[in-house]
């Protein structure tokens, strides 16, 4: 089953649930209308078996119609705010504005330097990340940066990497409320032994292979599968991903993990 047959069978099962003419809830599943410009086969772990789907954004998704991206099936995104100690996302505030007027279910996530330290970027992070009801639990992304011309050579031993994380984790815990998730590659998720890193939800990028051959034994909450997406209402391509159950369990889960 290709991607596109995959989503279309999606979509003739939920379109009774939602309707042009009236607002969705936030976060509720709809019709899925994705493509994608270089579909993979995950030998039997499909991305279209997922009902609710979502997208991440950065500064490099300058256009997006949030309200007809919500009514193309993308029920959450997650928006990059912050990496380091003082960077903010040039796009945040207008990603941040524009998906919590559609009633996509809004998170944001830092991405992390090893240049700073971690009690800095957290502060960064919660200043430029509003406490707002109903968002999604924050994130944590750790990954090797290829790019910085301060902090790209810098990679600490897993024992320093894990300590970090947890300073950075319980800061950012205590003021929003809600334990943050994790998000990571393959090779940083090896090289820092974070199958070891237990008592988070995993966010998990792997795109050439399905999450149970790339992160054996690693439970997950959100699939990152593309890089290459095709949604109405976002011009150009953008990552897509998958909540790991079904839309009740999307329904409970929000309720639980949601900032109150």
């Amino acid at each position: 089953m290709n991607l596109r047959t995959g989503f279309a069978i999606l979509g003739l099962a939920l379109l009774a649930a939602c309707s042009s003419d009236k607002p969705i809830p936030i976060g509720a599943p709809v019709a899925l209308n994705f493509r994608d410009a270089d579909p993979v086969d995950f030998k039997g772990q499909h991305p279209a078996r997922y009902r609710v789907q979502g997208i991440d954004a950065a500064r490099f998704q300058t256009q997006i119609d949030w309200g007809t991206a919500r009514r193309n099936g993308v029920s959450f995104a997650f928006l990059k705010a912050t990496e380091g100690g003082d960077l903010l996302d040039p796009m945040f505030k207008s990603h941040w504005r524009g998906a919590g007027q559609a009633g996509v279910a809004r998170g944001a996530y830092h991405f992390y330097y090893f240049c700073t330290t971690p009690e800095v970027q957290a502060r960064w992070f919660i200043r430029n990340v509003p406490r707002s009801k109903g968002m999604l639990p924050p994130v944590l992304d750790m990954e090797w940066n290829p790019f910085s011309p301060t902090c790209a050579h810098r990679r600490p031993d897993a024992r320093v990497v894990q300590d970090e994380m947890k300073r950075w984790l319980k800061i950012v815990e205590a003021y929003y409320g809600v334990r943050p998730i994790i998000y990571t590659t393959p090779r940083f998720y090896e090289e820092n032994n974070l199958k070891g890193f237990k008592g988070y939800e995993y966010w998990l990028r792997t795109t050439a292979k399905a999450p149970r051959e790339t992160f054996p034994g690693q439970s997950w909450r959100f699939w990152q599968y593309s890089a290459t997406g095709l949604i109405g209402g976002i011009q150009g391509e953008v990552d897509l991903n998958a909540f790991s159950g079904s839309p009740q369990e999307w329904t409970a889960w929000l309720g639980s993990r949601a900032v109150k």
